[in-house]
């Protein structure tokens, strides 16, 4: 039997959206970096698996925060090294 279980269901698991390349340029342009500067979340991260993010997206992730209200934070997605 298996049983399947959607990760972005759990109330500890923050939203996550892909952007789209507009978005992704207006980030860039905004913080005056490179795609490579943004942190990395790797491919089979269990949230990236679930909404289909494949290896050169950028994720947006919203957090509810204490101080803030709202926290946004952006990961570009890369593939696993193999070993």
């Amino acid at each position: 039997m298996s049983i399947t279980f959607n990760v972005l269901d759990h109330e500890m698991v923050p939203e996550h959206s892909i952007m789209n390349e507009e978005e992704v340029k207006s980030l860039l342009e905004t913080y005056r970096i490179t795609i490579e500067q943004l942190p990395k979340i790797f491919h089979d991260d269990p949230a990236v698996r679930a909404i289909k993010a494949k290896p050169g997206n950028v994720i947006k992730i919203i957090r509810s925060s204490h101080t803030a209200g709202r926290a946004e934070s952006y990961r570009l997605v890369i593939k696993r090294p193999k070993k």
